[in-house]
């Protein structure tokens, strides 16, 4: 979440950080971001569903990284339809998973996004977890793991700014 969360701050934008349940965000106690944690409500929320839906149907550039992409789930679109189907998108796949042990998790995205109809992309490299791929369709763009962070903040800022120029 860190280079994301600065890139965004260098470029002089606003970040507000939110929780799923609301109050304070818990932090995990060796204080290294990490995207398990995603796997337990993202995918879920109706109210993250509800907000990420009302902010597609305003023309508003939404993105992902890693085990973040859980939260387009219940997204939908204008029509109500879920807004990952047919769209393509990458997160972490099974195959990181397993590489890095953490199968332990409710959710897996790449399993969760095929089975909602997304187009799922994703790179490979010599042990997966330094596989480096970020996927634009449309105002939506996804990271396929942390390594992606910098670039999917700078393809959103670049929407946001074409956006703001057609105004």
């Amino acid at each position: 979440m860190a280079v994301h969360y600065y890139e965004f701050l260098d470029a002089g934008m606003a970040v507000d950080l939110a929780s799923i349940a609301g109050g304070p965000i818990p932090i995990e106690p060796m204080y290294l971001a990490g995207g398990w944690g995603a796997s337990w409500d993202l995918g879920t929320s109706e109210a993250l569903g509800k907000k990420l839906s009302e902010a597609w149907a305003k023309g508003i550039p939404l993105g992902s990284v890693c085990h973040g992409a859980l939260g387009f789930l219940k997204a939908v679109d204008e029509s109500g339809e879920r807004l990952v189907k047919g769209r393509h998108m990458t997160a972490v796949t099974d195959k990181q998973v397993r590489e890095l042990g953490i199968e332990i998790t409710p959710m897996h995205p790449e399993t969760e996004l095929r089975k909602a109809g997304a187009l799922f992309e994703s790179s490979t490299a010599f042990k997966d977890i330094f596989a480096d791929h970020v996927v634009t369709d449309g105002l939506l763009v996804t990271g396929q793991n942390q390594n992606a962070g910098a670039e999917v903040a700078q393809r959103l800022m670049m929407l946001h700014s074409s956006k703001a120029g057609e105004k």
